[in-house]
């Protein structure tokens, strides 16, 4: 099996002027990113760069008319190197306008235009959660043939940021939930490639096990002291959730990413809170199905972390992690009884790339049958 391993090059800085000066921010760099995050870590540098806000185009995650608005903004030819700065959503836009232009965005995501990358890509990410800096995906709401709202992931190693940098600092401002969210996301992401069946490689097993034991320290640390004792482990964290993304770049993600794209796509649920609404059942039926393959070693690696017995692990995991933001039941974000159909079919023709992934075969019944518990 072919690993891509760790494509990027890495960096980490003290603050953002430490990286602007050893990489001679300037003239002829697109910075792309958001003006809560530019207005305290950026402004005093008075850089000769041009700086793009992503909230003038809309918020939320990216769409594709998003990306069209984008796009014609900000002419082709008016930068030289792209710098993204800032979660999900900025990651994976920052890594299409380092790409050649497409005929249209419906084209790409679909695969009828190829992505071609034509300017180096820059990635820093503020939010400890995506991973999406060093991975080859970049995912948007689109609509699929069947004029369905979906999510939709484009994957091509040509998406793969050239530099990542970890700036520690520039997560001290994350508000409490998104950063909840977005470790917990990072968390699934070290367990679906850990679980990966079929593309799991020692380098996705090394880097999984190493995000989760961070993560899970750290959840352990504000479980007991409250979320002001993040403040003192955002290193750690945002280490944690690049690690997780090596991990997935290897063996990729699975069921809970199938099935959470059509939530967050039709609903407009955070990416890793769409997540966490369906991980800890997937993780309930993946034991109750298959007990005694990966996810006996997976207890393990969690009983060892949380000092508790492999029979009470998954149990202990889910308790934990409703400590960092609790668990909320599907119909709360405007789920409906009729989407459990809807979103069953919408998965299984759309998103293919992480069902054959998943550890125990994902049929029709068993995606219902999550969805119809998760309710």
């Amino acid at each position: 099996m072919r690993e891509i391993l760790i494509k990027p090059t890495l960096y980490k800085f003290k603050n953002f002027g430490e990286f602007a000066k050893e990489f001679n921010v300037g003239k002829g760099d697109l910075v792309f990113t958001n003006e809560f995050i530019y207005t305290p870590f950026m402004k005093d540098y008075n850089l000769d760069a041009t700086f793009v806000f992503q909230e003038k185009f809309g918020a939320g995650e990216p769409s594709e008319e998003m990306i069209e608005a984008i796009f014609e903004a900000i002419p082709f030819d008016s930068y030289d190197r792209v710098i993204c700065i800032g979660g999900g959503a900025i990651m994976d836009l920052g890594k299409l306008l380092g790409l050649e232009r497409p005929d249209t965005v419906h084209n790409l995501y679909f695969k009828k235009y190829p992505a071609t990358k034509t300017k180096p890509v820059i990635a820093i990410p503020t939010t400890c959660g995506t991973g999406s800096e060093v991975t080859e995906i970049s995912v948007a709401i689109v609509k699929d043939e069947a004029g369905q709202t979906t999510k939709l992931g484009l994957v091509s190693e040509e998406l793969i940021p050239n530099t990542v940098c970890l700036i520690p600092d520039m997560l001290k401002t994350l508000p409490w939930k998104p950063f909840a969210s977005s470790a917990i996301d990072a968390l699934i992401h070290a367990v679906e490639s850990y679980l990966s069946p079929s593309r799991a490689t020692m380098t996705s097993e090394l880097f999984g096990v190493k995000a989760m034991e961070l993560i899970l320290e750290g959840f352990r640390r504000i479980g007991e002291n409250g979320p002001d004792a993040r403040l003192d482990y955002l290193e750690e964290f945002v280490t944690a959730s690049l690690y997780a993304g090596i991990a997935f770049l290897q063996a990729g993600c699975a069921t809970v990413h199938a099935m959470s794209f059509p939530l967050g796509g039709t609903y407009h649920v955070p990416h890793g809170e769409s997540n966490y609404a369906l991980f800890p059942k997937v993780l309930e039926k993946y034991d109750a199905i298959k007990p005694d393959g990966k996810i006996a070693e997976f207890k393990k690696t969690v009983a060892r972390i949380l000092g508790c017995s492999e029979a009470d692990a998954l149990a202990k995991l889910a308790e934990l992690e409703n400590k960092i933001l609790p668990l909320k039941p599907l119909h709360e974000y405007g789920f409906t009884q009729d989407d459990i159909q809807t979103f069953a079919d919408s998965v299984l023709a759309n998103q293919q790339r992480l069902v054959v992934n998943s550890y125990v075969p994902l049929t029709r019944d068993l995606i219902v049958e999550i969805y119809s518990e998760c309710y």
